[in-house]
């Protein structure tokens, strides 16, 4: 039976909103990922047969074949093709699934799946709103949906809220959570645990050029007291831009090989993808299929939740992974071991090969084997990836 290997999986260390990655075109911030995993894995450049890169908001610098341009603005020949794609927040976990497929399929031997989002330069959701602004069309619920499902449009706010309603979180547990996020993250990144997948970027300051290698948004003194001050998105809701997700730059890739190309390009694998599914269920709650999906891709590696080292559930709002935790009984210390997207970030499309990178990293640097990533995703749509860690 075929297999999919992992060469290597890096990130950018996370910009915040007009931080120390604004100045970067999305483009050239992709090309620095792709650049990154040529000069680790040492691979030929004209070796690689497609790059399969995600992003959600594509517009502006991020439209017109971003993929392409970003092969364009990096190292590789410009006989590599390229392909954009989008599942939402999950649009580079997907990246990796289709690049997985191909290896599996037998048609592709060497892929790169990626994913890339400015979410500085090119705003969350103006794909949308300026098209409206400029009296083009309506939104992107049509009649026919809202009619079927009694809605005017789909929100993840409300998403999350409900999730919280369900499963009976107050914002006190929410907040908790945030809090621990945000010291994961810190040790994470005093400990150097991010260092063997991050990739330095130039950015210049008031004192001249330096490398941005650490995630911008951690708060390392943040307390309940300072989490539970801010505002709550809706009044008498629970969830605040603190329990959630903060808006985040950044690029993420991964190198996806066959056994055929280990041996001829003499490649060492990190990690074996040993199975992986995609599912969809309810678009009006959103964000609560990575449960369902989890399951059925358990059942079909034959595993149990026991049998995973280390989660990795992103974090788009706290009640997310925290419904994930109490549906699955999962141990919530394997959960999200270096922080998640609430002090890390989360750059849209570039989540899922970033999510993909700080857990194959942490399965090694741990001596573990098994873990699993999953995403919540707009219309209500789950990635869940499963993955075993290959050597220290």
């Amino acid at each position: 039976m075929a297999d999919a290997y992992i060469v290597d999986a890096v990130r950018t260390a996370g910009g915040r909103r007009n931080g120390k990655l604004a100045a970067w075109h999305p483009a050239d911030l992709a090309g620095e990922v792709l650049n990154a995993l040529l000069t680790r894995s040492g691979v030929d450049p004209a070796a690689i047969e497609d790059v399969i890169l995600g992003c959600v908001t594509q517009a502006g610098e991020q439209g017109f074949a971003f993929a392409r341009n970003a092969v364009l603005a990096s190292r590789l020949p410009e006989s590599v093709p390229a392909v954009t794609i989008d599942r939402q927040c999950g649009s580079s976990q997907q990246a990796v699934q289709f690049a997985a497929q191909a290896v599996l399929s037998g048609t592709q031997d060497i892929v790169i799946a990626a994913g890339a989002e400015s979410m500085t330069r090119v705003p969350m959701f103006t794909n949308v709103s300026l098209h409206q602004k400029a009296g083009l069309g309506g939104g992107p619920v049509s009649g026919r949906i809202a009619e079927r499902y009694g809605v005017k449009e789909f929100s993840q706010f409300q998403g999350a809220e409900m999730i919280a309603r369900k499963y009976g979180f107050d914002r006190d547990t929410l907040d908790r959570f945030a809090l621990e996020s945000h010291r994961r993250a810190a040790a994470a990144t005093l400990s150097n645990a991010f260092q063997k997948e991050i990739v330095p970027v130039a950015v210049s300051t008031a004192e001249g050029t330096v490398d941005h290698v650490r995630d911008e948004g951690i708060r390392y003194d943040a307390s309940l007291e300072s989490i539970g001050s801010v505002k709550l998105l809706k009044e008498g809701g629970v969830i605040s831009a603190a329990n959630a997700s903060q808006i985040c730059d950044g690029a993420s890739a991964a190198l996806i090989v066959s056994e055929r190309a280990l041996k001829s390009h003499d490649l060492s694998p990190i990690a074996r993808i040993h199975s992986f599914v995609v599912t969809a269920g309810d678009p009006v709650i959103m964000l609560e299929e990575p449960i369902r999906a989890t399951k059925i891709a358990l059942e079909r590696a034959g595993l149990k939740i026991d049998d995973i080292d280390l989660y990795e559930v992103n974090e788009a709002f706290a009640p997310v992974p925290l419904a994930w935790l109490q549906a699955l009984h999962a141990d919530p210390a394997k959960l999200n071991v270096n922080g998640g997207a609430i002090a890390l970030g989360h750059p849209l499309g570039a989540s899922g090969t970033k999510l993909m990178a700080t857990l194959v990293h942490a399965l090694r640097s741990r001596g573990k084997r098994f873990g699993l990533q999953t995403m919540c995703e707009g219309g209500g749509i789950a990635n869940v990836t499963i993955v075993e860690a290959l050597g220290a």
